[in-house]
């Protein structure tokens, strides 16, 4: 299975949505909560190119991007694949 992390807040309904998404799928993963953990948001901008919002999700250390991204991939068939791989 693929190395699934999802950098999330509380209270967020897009990451609920990613979440829900994964889980369907079956997918194991990582959440990082970064509510209220100014070092580990710090480390979602610098791996996300300075991208601050949630979610971001990162399959095999490549970045998806967001909730909307995660859905658009699987609506182009290319998330099974990521997941399996």
């Amino acid at each position: 299975m693929a190395k699934i992390q999802i950098y999330t807040s509380m209270w967020c309904p897009y990451c609920t949505m990613a979440k829900r998404l994964l889980k369907e799928k079956g997918a194991d993963f990582e959440e990082i909560d970064i509510t209220m953990n100014a070092a580990q948001r710090a480390t979602l901008s610098d791996l996300s190119g300075g991208k601050t919002s949630v979610p971001q999700i990162f399959i095999n250390d490549a970045h998806i991007g967001g909730c909307d991204e995660l859905h658009a991939l699987d609506a182009k068939g290319g998330l099974d694949p990521l997941l399996a791989s």
